[in-house]
């Protein structure tokens, strides 16, 4: 008898707690979004506003504020975030109090690729980002044969000099010529580093730091226009 009223007990009190927690869930889809929160993440944010995402959150052509939760599309939403190619990666989700809550990372320009049919910036993934009108990045500039096929070439080049303290510094501008080779601008005076391909481009660039060490400080840089790389185990300067 008494295993009978344990087990019906049991079952009771199982089914309330089934029944409460859809009572529960049911309540909780039919509240409805009583705030919009962006927040930027990883650094500075320049190209988007607060403004450019919240009319990003548009389901249905309405806003998602006022709507709710049980009919907004989370994941429909992100893809829209995504689709603003400034936007690295998005995160939308509810928070318990109401508020639809997205959380944003900004693509950040490592280099501005100018051709001849099109200007923009990449990223250190070597994706493409527009130009803004609402801010203008200060980075590599790069000119010269650029196109689709030599882009994670010039991607990864770029990620290079970003990587090395002096040559972030110092290298302004990279010219990609027709013969496939690189000259570059630099900060420090008018002349151009000739680097050729970037075959040994490690013991190129070594090479440069060995010659400023002298030449910066004597000054003899400032006859040349150009400091050849090129050449095995020497520094090649012409006036």
């Amino acid at each position: 008898m008494k295993k009978g009223v344990v087990y019906l007990f049991s079952l009771v009190l199982a089914g309330s707690l089934a029944f409460l927690c859809s009572f529960t869930s049911l309540k909780n889809s039919d509240k409805k979004i009583n705030e919009i929160a962006i927040e930027f993440v990883e650094g500075d944010n320049n190209f988007l506003t607060q403004q450019m995402v919240n009319k990003l959150l548009i389901q249905n052509n309405k806003e998602v504020k006022n709507q709710p939760k049980s009919t907004l599309d989370l994941q429909g939403l992100e893809h829209s975030v995504l689709s603003n190619p400034y936007v690295e990666s998005a995160n939308v989700f509810f928070t318990i109090d109401g508020v639809l809550k997205t959380v944003v990372k900004q693509r950040v320009p490592v280099a501005r690729i100018n051709t001849n049919n099109s200007s923009y910036y990449i990223d250190k993934q070597g994706v493409e980002v527009p130009l803004s009108a609402n801010y203008s990045a200060r980075v590599v500039l790069v000119t010269g044969e650029i196109n689709k096929n030599n882009l994670k070439e010039i991607t990864g080049f770029v990620n290079v000099i970003l990587a090395d303290d002096f040559l972030r510094k110092e290298i302004i501008g990279i010219h990609k010529t027709h013969d496939k080779e690189f000259i570059l601008s630099v900060r420090s005076g008018p002349y151009k580093i000739e680097l050729g391909s970037l075959e040994r481009m490690k013991v190129k660039f070594q090479k440069l730091k060995a010659y400023y060490k002298k030449a910066l400080v004597d000054q003899t840089i400032k006859q040349y226009k150009t400091i050849n790389l090129k050449y095995h185990n020497q520094v090649v300067c012409a006036k």
